[in-house]
């Protein structure tokens, strides 16, 4: 949930999805729309299908227990070294290097004041070679807050300086945007046609045709005749 999104907006709903799904099994066995309701809100709806999936991963083949290795977890669906990483620190305070928003953040302030583009992997080896084999979890905590500290100072932001910087692009009218809407509205209207839908969100059929094609792609949606459903 805190991919790409802010704390203060995801605590509400970190509780009340919890409160749904405690568990793998609970999660793995709702069905998408039970899933995409109770992510409503947060957007990137694709992170809450990953989620599902995941935990229909973990019962399959792990016997509902989420695996520690790093190599299986980067293996399950919307999981990435880095993600993988602050898994193994945080849920079993074991040792493992990752970079995110803030900790990038701190290393660029101290590390590289004046160099630009700087790479990822040029920061790693700095974060294994400082983060302490022993209770990682704590010094993991310790640097974010510092870095999301640092990022409300008013001096420039380090990230800037990263290769792997952008500015996220305008959200509203954005085809971003517009993909919520359209679950949005299916979670509210159960099915219809794509003029339908068209009509019902301001758009021409036209400008939605790829963003549907993209999404049954990606299993959000499906079509049985000339109706829309989510999947």
């Amino acid at each position: 949930m805190l991919q790409q999104t802010q704390v203060e907006r995801v605590i509400s709903y970190y509780e009340s999805f919890l409160a749904r799904f405690p568990d793998f099994a609970s999660l793995a066995t709702a069905s998408n729309v039970e899933v995409l309701t109770a992510w409503q809100g947060l957007g990137y709806n694709r992170r809450a299908l990953n989620l599902k999936k995941t935990a229909e991963a973990v019962i399959r083949e792990f016997d509902g227990v989420l695996p520690k290795d790093i190599a299986a977890l980067e293996k399950l669906p919307g999981v990435g070294p880095a993600t993988a990483g602050a898994i193994t620190v945080f849920a079993f305070n074991a040792p493992s290097v990752f970079i995110e928003t803030n900790i990038r953040r701190v290393f660029l302030y101290h590390f590289f004041p004046r160099a630009r583009a700087v790479n990822d992997r040029t920061i790693l080896p700095l974060i294994a070679a400082a983060h302490p084999r022993k209770n990682p979890r704590a010094w993991y905590y310790a640097l974010m807050d510092y870095g999301a500290a640092l990022g409300k100072q008013a001096h420039r932001n380090p990230n800037q300086r990263s290769r792997h910087y952008t500015n996220q692009g305008r959200f509203t009218g954005s085809n971003r945007e517009l993909r919520g809407r359209i679950i949005r509205i299916l979670l509210e209207k159960h099915t219809l046609t794509a003029s339908s839908l068209a009509k019902q969100l301001g758009e021409s059929v036209t400008r939605l045709a790829p963003l549907l094609a993209a999404l049954r792609n990606e299993k959000f949606i499906q079509k049985n005749g000339k109706y829309l459903s989510l999947t």
